[in-house]
């Protein structure tokens, strides 16, 4: 067996600004946590101090019984100290895998409602998001977790609002999917507690494309999120994600996929809780979303490439769904992002 062990944050080279706190972020990896989930929440933490040349995060390991957690892989990771007398601390990441014990629930629950009760912001990697339900700490809040767990997850407590998005930041909760979602995430806190520039630097430290966002969802395999029990439901999907720039009509996917606009109507609203033409127009709209944020196409081409017959309604169609309109959108990405080469419009505007 294998031992990775992760060292208290006391790096060499590192100095401590004395106007500044510490921001301490604890990790409680539970039996066959997920370790890749796991990293890419820590070392963005890591990379911040050693490219800020500071101490601005440090990330203490607990666990329920103060042993080294071993991983789903095998690996273990320690030192660790156990949670039942932490030192004060910014927020507290449950991380987790695919095995669940009954018999950490007592102990669990009991520490994570006394961290509650001293209003220490509470998080969930990968399936620790699950841990949390299970212990009445998401009650209230939005939330996610890994595409695999959002059906039994959502079966199991009807009352929680889940969504399917990478990580959702709700307030003093933090969840995240897992995978390399949970770097996305620390990423986005870090640009919050010490600005945008150094959160860029991280990311290209770390060879990522760009930091996603809250409005960037998982990409959830449409047989595992709709079931094989719902083959129409599948195909209208696919037959939409087939069909951006030139969007079907109601009547034209009913007619392929072999039922009525109605019958079609009803199990998008069922499965889905949302009419065809939302959920088709909101799917449109992330391609677009994409392509903006990745492209050097302009507003206008990426508008018409997506299906919308004019600037100004996609412009319109896109404030309503993400909350600024698609050329303010691209401006904070050019101003995070100098590198990013200037679109046709941009470089018209220059001239």
């Amino acid at each position: 067996m294998s031992t990775v062990q992760l060292s208290p944050v006391a790096h060499a080279g590192i100095r401590r600004r004395t106007n500044q706190q510490v921001i301490r972020y604890g990790f409680l990896p539970v039996p066959d946590f997920t370790l890749v989930a796991f990293a890419n929440a820590i070392e963005p933490l890591r990379m911040a101090n050693r490219i800020s040349g500071q101490l601005l995060y440090s990330h203490p390991v607990f666990t329920l019984d103060g042993q080294s957690a071993q991983a789903s892989n095998g690996l273990t990771v320690g030192p660790a100290s156990k949670i039942d007398s932490p030192s004060p601390l910014d927020a507290l990441f449950v991380c987790a895998g695919t095995r669940f014990d009954p018999a950490w629930n007592d102990a669990l629950t009991q520490e994570l409602h006394q961290l509650r009760q001293k209003k220490i912001p509470i998080g969930g990697v990968c399936t620790g998001s699950y841990l949390l339900a299970r212990a009445g700490i998401l009650d209230g809040y939005r939330c996610t977790v890994h595409w695999e767990s959002i059906g039994d997850m959502r079966d199991e407590f009807p009352e929680l609002i889940i969504s399917s998005e990478l990580f959702e930041l709700d307030r003093d909760r933090y969840t995240c999917s897992g995978g390399t979602a949970p770097m996305d995430m620390m990423l986005t806190l870090i640009s919050r507690d010490h600005g945008v520039p150094l959160a860029n630097a991280i990311s290209e430290q770390f060879i990522c494309e760009r930091i996603r966002g809250q409005h960037d969802r998982q990409r959830i395999p449409l047989q595992h999120q709709f079931g094989a029990n719902q083959p129409k439901l599948v195909e209208a999907v696919e037959l939409m994600e087939a069909n951006i720039e030139e969007p079907m009509s109601l009547d034209e996917l009913s007619g392929h996929v072999g039922i009525s606009r109605r019958q079609l109507e009803r199990i998008f609203q069922k499965h889905l809780q949302c009419v065809p033409t939302r959920y088709y127009l909101e799917l449109r709209l992330r391609r677009a979303r994409a392509l903006l944020l990745k492209s050097s196409k302009t507003v206008v081409d990426i508008a018409f490439s997506c299906g919308f017959v004019s600037a100004p309604h996609f412009s319109k169609c896109y404030r309503d769904c993400f909350g600024v309109p698609p050329r303010e959108e691209r401006r904070r990405l050019l101003q995070s992002e100098p590198s990013v080469a200037p679109t046709a419009e941009q470089t018209t505007k220059t001239a």
